[in-house]
């Protein structure tokens, strides 16, 4: 039997370790929840709230820029900046118990043998920063070291030389098609070209790397995490370098033979629609922008807008015969100076009779009043919708600042505009909207959108190739044969048929010379024309259409000043790509009157 007196001691005890239990049980459940049910969300406080969690990013590197055969055109690089602490150097050389290994004067030596320093100015400097500072820990060596000198300064073993890793952009070929490739700012963010265009693509994702540290700094073991950074992806691109290369060389000696202000040479490769080359003068080193003017930083091939004189004159004829308002042997007459019945005046440049010229005969003889009598047989609005079809008044690859050029509403064309729209003048175009022109022409009619970028290789490996170009059937194979027949024709009965011609190849060519207009718009410039020519070859199986352009040229101020720079440039794509010599003889002449 329990006494009443035994009976207290052993309840309090009972309550005393019932509490105990409880608590214990209580410590056990937040400890569970603290190290297993919400251990992450934990952990995840520790490492940014308050002192124990540090986080580092771990950066990617910038994607690279490749031309169609793989060759690097833009690419990120680690380079290192290195210092010295002139203290510790002054106290190692004031230590005379412990002096160090190697003497601050041979030092010295060795690190301007791998910095490319004078080793006096750089003991001098050192000095110098002692002296005005004895408590200075900074001094700068040259930045940008390669991996290379890092590991030689490395080797030194040197307490007081400290090196810190970056990332730096180099373009390989420098200005290989600079323009195109475009630059980054002091941020690495795209400015211009492809590093622009495709930002997205060549950015990097940075990754992270946290842990825990003790009182004393040193990390917690098992307490890393870490997020891998992926790199930037690979952009390719359809230019072929070499050929930009030869392009950039032979337009900068054209367009300074010629006393031009500049000059461009954009490649189209007639079966696909991809540019080839897009080459200019002057051009863009990425590696030293204040090399070039500000101007010059951006690409005139898609850039510069401007009217393409004869060269339109393709266009028209395409439109006339594709509608049905003439064949290759309905012909008009024409002066070479005529008041048509609104009261527009349209001349030729060159003085004529009235000549009954067939359509060939008037893009031969290159004539305004003979194109105008042509273009009209249709209505202007029929004609605006075929200019439209050709591409111009849209921008072809969508390029950083590229232009669209003007193409106004037929409804707005004026009395003269109704004429003068004929022969490339009152609407604007750039190079690579006449290259895909003429790549439809050249193509049986069928027009492919323009594309400058193949593919884009993720960091992880994954390639996503560029979306499949527009195909549209614009004009009849019909109509564009008869065209190229025509621009054949050109090419060996015009004026400069021997300036042009490549043996062994058909060539198709036309010619363009456009005055151009005031800055203000209030009409155009005295003795200012830009220049152009575009072809194709070889016409029994267009493979290439090749443009070039020249701003306002001086010593030859027609479209004769283009002629040397179209040959050498269509004959350097021909070798490029190995094209076949043409097998298929020419069709007779067409005549240039009837």
């Amino acid at each position: 039997m329990t006494t009443r007196a035994t009976r207290g001691p052993r309840r309090r005890t009972v309550v005393a370790l019932a509490v105990i239990l409880a608590v214990l049980a209580a410590f056990v459940v937040r400890l569970v929840d603290i190290q297993v049910v919400s251990a992450s969300e934990h952990v995840e406080d520790s490492l940014h709230v308050g002192k124990l969690g540090s986080t580092q990013t771990l950066y990617g590197n910038r994607g690279s820029i490749l031309d169609a055969n793989g060759t690097i055109l833009a690419q990120s690089v680690t380079v290192y900046d290195a210092q010295l602490s002139p203290k510790v150097i002054m106290l190692l050389e004031n230590n005379e118990e412990h002096p160090p290994e190697m003497s601050w004067t041979e030092a010295a030596d060795k690190i301007a043998e791998v910095t490319g320093q004078d080793a006096d100015e750089l003991r001098a400097g050192v000095a110098d920063a002692i002296k005005a500072n004895p408590e200075s820990e900074y001094y700068q060596l040259p930045g940008g070291l390669s991996t290379e000198k890092y590991l030689a300064l490395r080797d030194l073993g040197l307490v007081y030389l400290h090196m810190t890793p970056r990332e730096t952009r180099v373009y390989p070929n420098g200005a290989v098609a600079g323009n195109i490739v475009g630059y980054l700012d002091s941020a690495g963010v795209g400015q211009a070209g492809v590093e622009q265009l495709e930002a997205s693509c060549l950015a990097p994702t940075n990754g992270e790397r946290t842990y825990l540290r003790g009182k004393d700094g040193v990390v917690i073991p098992g307490s890393e995490r870490t997020v891998d950074a992926l790199d930037g992806g690979a952009v390719q691109l359809t230019i072929n370098s070499d050929l930009n290369w030869y392009m950039q060389q032979m337009i900068a000696e054209e367009a300074q033979k010629m006393g031009a202000k500049a000059g461009t040479v954009t490649v189209v490769e007639v079966k696909t629609g991809k540019i080839r080359a897009a080459a200019e003068w002057p051009s863009l080193d990425p590696n030293d922008l204040d090399a070039s003017s500000p101007e010059d930083w951006g690409t005139r091939v898609f850039g510069t807008t401007f009217e393409p004189g004869s060269t339109f004159k393709a266009i028209t004829a395409a439109a006339v015969l594709d509608a049905g308002a003439a064949d290759l042997n309905t012909t008009i007459s024409a002066a070479s100076r005529e008041v048509f019945p609104n009261g527009t005046v349209i001349n030729d440049a060159f003085v004529h009779a009235a000549y009954n010229y067939t359509l060939a005969g008037a893009l031969i003889d290159s004539s305004n009043v003979g194109v105008s009598k042509f273009g009209t047989m249709i209505d202007a609005q029929t004609r605006h919708d075929y200019i439209e079809k050709f591409g111009v008044g849209e921008k072809t690859v969508d390029f950083p600042r590229e232009e669209s050029g003007v193409l106004h509403p037929a409804a707005n064309w004026d009395s003269a505009s109704l004429y003068t729209t004929t022969f490339g003048q009152a609407l604007t175009v750039t190079a690579p909207q006449i290259a895909g022109a003429y790549q439809a022409i050249a193509n049986g009619g069928e027009k492919i959108d323009l594309s400058l970028i193949e593919s884009c290789t993720e960091g992880d490996g994954t390639v996503l190739k560029s979306d499949a170009p527009a195909h549209e059937q614009i004009i009849s194979e019909t109509t564009a044969n008869s065209v190229s027949r025509i621009l054949e024709n050109v090419a060996v009965q015009g004026g400069l048929s021997e300036q042009v011609q490549i043996p062994g190849y058909r060539v198709a060519i036309k010619t363009g010379t456009a005055q151009k207009p005031m800055e203000d718009g209030s009409g155009y410039k005295p003795g200012a024309y830009y220049t152009s020519m575009v072809g194709f070859a070889p016409v029994d199986d267009p493979e290439y259409v090749v443009v070039v352009t020249l701003d306002e040229p001086t010593r030859v101020v027609s479209s004769t000043a283009t002629a040397s720079a179209f040959q050498q440039a269509m004959t350097q794509v021909l070798k490029t790509y190995r094209v076949s010599p043409s097998t298929i003889p020419m069709d007779e002449l067409l005549p240039k009157f009837n």
